[in-house]
């Protein structure tokens, strides 16, 4: 297995972790305003956990290719994951009727677990520094 693909799969598990442990905070913050609230977040973060893992699933999955082919497997796995959030935020408020403000709390706490888990892995697309 090609040493890239294997350091990509990695940085996938390590970002899907901090997401999770993320949402789980969020969760159990938004406990304190009661359980449907905490399903709430759990809901919108777990929405965002899975359509992470199915990004890294899609664009890491193929094995070594071309650059076309792997920026479409990377474009095909970022809307997929997109859909997936889209679709979960419609189920969670207008067919579960779950509070909207504990939703977006989740959501945004695994958001924010992505670039906190990248910035703390220092992979290449979030590496700053000027290379002068």
């Amino acid at each position: 297995m090609q040493n890239s693909l294997v350091a990509g799969r990695r940085t996938a598990r390590r970002i899907l972790l901090a997401q999770a442990l993320s949402v789980a905070l969020a969760a159990g913050g938004c406990l304190l305003l009661g359980p449907r609230a905490a399903l709430s977040a759990a809901f919108g973060g777990g929405a965002v956990v899975l359509g992470t893992a199915l990004m890294a699933w899609r664009s890491l999955g193929g094995g070594i290719r071309g650059g076309i082919v792997a920026l479409g497997r990377l474009m095909g796995g970022l809307a997929l994951k997109w859909l997936v959030i889209g679709l979960a935020l419609y189920v969670a408020l207008a067919r579960l009727g779950l509070p909207p403000l504990p939703l977006v709390a989740g959501v945004g706490a695994a958001l924010a677990g992505f670039v906190v888990a990248g910035i703390a892995i220092g992979g290449p697309m979030f590496a700053f520094k000027s290379r002068s």
